[in-house]
């Protein structure tokens, strides 16, 4: 197995939203003759963004998979969404790849969330190659750009090409460590001389390469400062190992629609990437440890759904080899799966095969009968779990209704067949509201989940901001009676409690305190009482928001031999209740959440300005390469559409993460809207 996996390469392809990452792709797939012509993002011909929802706004909202032979050497490519909304699950994503392409926009350079994207291959110890692209657009600066690259934390940059211009057009790149000159014709690069003006820079450029790759290895480095050079193979082997090891990353350049620099980083996949053979260990929980050769291993890292062809599982084969029709044990259900037909994945294009795949393979299996995303498939004698990545907070929630009436179920339905396939999308209902709750990364990522539901199930939905979680307490302490009799013939309806009813501090829930002393209410009944209580409190009494933080101690009452009941006295709980709400002084409370933004440093004023306006506490910020942090408790209330208005607000480079952190009262003017929203909603029904 070793002769098959030595050149095998696994990798993805990552990087902001619009850097041009998907065309690198098709780049790749064209230069390895897998696609006869280059796809285009704007007519929406490229093979991997195939989803309506992807072509429709020009951008990859899913995970796509590509395998190629390039100098008869097996690689699997994975592109990774660049759109904050659709990242959610990168860490299942990067947990199937051995090496990452980080591709830069050379007009903007590193922005905030490649800094994210650089931290996430760091901790999976990812080497990384850095592809600068778009050299061929109005106001490319590759100047500007490979200094910003000093934004990325830890990073050695070695700058393998220094891009030639005439004026503004791209016309070749300088190979710095082979000292050579090349430019672009309809055949590709061809060799030239180095112009004159840029000489010295190569030759620094040269020299800062060189010493940058002997330091990456003790014995190059001695060889270095003993003969002052090193040979081409010494450089090409210290290059790999110091790749290999994260002390370097490679930087290129070129033009994935221009068609310049896919072949020469093809070339430099196969030279400095792992091979599965190389990459360290997979570890379970325990630490125990699956090397590429040991026995049969597979995670699940993506679920894919095709209308016509069923659901795929995509396989990241960890090690041992598989085929069509193995059959491994889910170490999730404990049951076994027979892994039928397995296939080379392209796009949407799958290819049945009857090899076998070994250790790095990413493949497609159809029709698993209950397997699912993070779980692990082994040889059942040799158990192994790899470790399911832990997903980030979804970070905002809609309600869904049916345009139609009656198709509530339908709508529940429809969203729930998407769950398998994306995993950072949670649904539910609200049983304060009745609404179906979608909660996901993003507005942009609920609005496209609803309109893919939609046009696969022929179900018309509504799209609805849900209603912030307010809760509702009490000031004070009050004693209140609460008496239910009713009689209209035969058996009457009698019950009678007396409560003392007290506010607690904040996130103390509710306490009910049997304080009845000499059976003035029977036990039995007891209970009821309480329940009445607590439903009443589920509905509110200012807003129709729960009541929280509260105290009730029933200390007396009376009852009837033969009128008296659990409902009876349930009805007396619920009217002590209400009677205690006038008495006392209602609260409203306001969910506040944590807002981690991080935004470029221009962008600072313009972003505490804003979170000024909608009633944000910030509570510290910090600067550093260029992009600030800033920390901020804020209303939800202010904050549910919050992205698009950072997006507006930064130029598209803002990003944030947002969690629950507390409740606090709300102030008169907004007590005001929501009771009267409340109020306007009861006349309503």
């Amino acid at each position: 197995m070793s002769n098959s996996l030595d050149m095998q390469r696994t990798y993805a392809l990552i990087g902001t939203g619009g850097c041009g990452k998907t065309s690198l792709a098709e780049l790749l797939l064209l230069r390895a003759n897998v696609l006869s012509r280059l796809g285009s993002i704007e007519e929406g011909s490229t093979c991997l963004d195939y989803e309506p929802e992807e072509t429709r706004r020009r951008g990859s909202i899913q995970p796509a998979l590509a395998t190629a032979l390039w100098n008869k050497n097996r690689h699997y490519l994975l592109d990774i969404p660049g759109d904050a909304n659709f990242i959610g699950d990168m860490e299942y994503l990067l947990q199937a790849v051995d090496a990452a392409v980080l591709v830069i926009d050379a007009v903007d350079g590193v922005r905030p969330l490649t800094q994210k994207f650089w931290s996430a291959l760091q901790k999976h110890n990812l080497p990384r190659i850095i592809f600068i692209n778009k050299m061929d657009r109005d106001r490319a600066d590759y100047t500007a750009t490979y200094a910003s690259l000093s934004n990325l934390a830890g990073i050695k940059p070695v700058a393998l090409s220094l891009p030639l211009m005439d004026g503004e057009q791209f016309i070749g790149f300088v190979d710095i460590l082979a000292n050579k000159a090349y430019t672009f014709d309809a055949n590709g690069p061809v060799e030239g001389a180095i112009p004159a003006e840029l000489e010295d820079d190569v030759a620094l450029l040269h020299d800062v390469a060189v010493e940058n790759i002997a330091e990456a290895d003790d014995a190059l480095m001695e060889k270095y400062l003993e003969e002052g050079t090193l040979s081409e193979a010494d450089v090409q082997q210290g290059l790999r190992k110091g790749v290999l090891s994260g002390m370097l990353t490679p930087v290129m350049v070129g033009s994935a629609l221009g068609m310049k620099g896919g072949a020469r980083l093809l070339d430099l996949i196969e030279a400095v990437f792992p091979s599965p053979l190389e990459r360290p260990a997979f570890s379970d929980a325990e630490g125990k440890q699956r090397q590429a050769e040991d026995a049969p291993a597979a995670f699940v890292f993506k679920t894919l759904t095709d209308p016509f062809t069923g659901q795929f599982s995509l396989l990241r084969v960890l090690s041992g080899s598989i085929a069509s029709d193995s059959t491994l044990k889910n170490m999730s259900t404990g049951e076994p799966e027979r892994l039928g037909s397995i296939a080379y994945l392209t796009g949407k294009n799958a290819t049945p095969t009857k090899d076998s795949f070994g250790a790095g393979a990413l493949v497609a299996v159809a029709k698993l009968k209950n397997t699912h995303t993070g779980d692990t498939l082994c040889d059942e004698k040799a158990p192994f779990v790899l470790p399911a990545p832990t997903l980030p907070p979804q970070l905002i929630t809609f309600a869904l209704a049916p345009k139609n009436k009656g198709d509530e179920d339908k709508v529940y339905s429809a969203m729930q067949r998407l769950l398998d396939e994306d995993i950072t999308l949670r649904l539910g209902r609200d049983d304060e509201t009745g609404d179906t709750l979608l909660s996901g990364m993003g507005q942009l990522h609920i609005e496209l989940s609803v309109e893919k539901a939609m046009r696969r199930s022929k179900t018309e939905i509504v799209l609805k901001t849900p209603k912030v979680p307010y809760r509702e307490t009490v000031k004070g302490k009050c004693q209140v009676q609460g008496r239910h009799k009713k009689q209209s013939g035969g058996r009457g309806q009698f019950g009678d409690c007396w409560i003392e009813m007290e506010d607690l501090p904040k996130g103390s829930g509710y306490v009910f305190e049997d304080g009845i002393v000499g059976g003035v209410v029977p036990k039995t009944y007891i209970p009821a009482i309480d329940k009445g209580i607590q439903e009443s409190a589920a509905r509110g009494f200012l807003a129709g928001y729960p009541v929280v933080d509260f105290k009730v101690r029933l200390y007396d009452g009376s009852y009837h031999n033969v009128d008296s009941s659990e409902m009876a006295f349930k009805i007396a709980g619920s009217l002590a209740f209400k009677k205690a709400m006038e008495s006392l002084k209602p609260v409203l409370l306001e969910p506040i959440v944590l807002l981690t933004i991080s935004i470029p440093d221009e962008s600072m004023g313009d972003v505490i300005g804003d979170l000024s306006s909608r009633r944000g506490k910030v509570l510290g910020s910090d600067s550093q390469g260029g992009l600030t942090e800033i920390k901020a408790h804020v209303p939800m209330s202010e904050v549910l559409r919050y992205a698009p208005q950072l997006r507006s607000m930064t130029g598209g480079q803002g990003v944030f993460t947002m969690e629950f952190a507390h409740y606090e009262e709300a102030p008169h003017p907004v007590v005001e809207k929501v009771v009267a929203e409340y109020q306007a909603h009861k006349k309503d029904e």
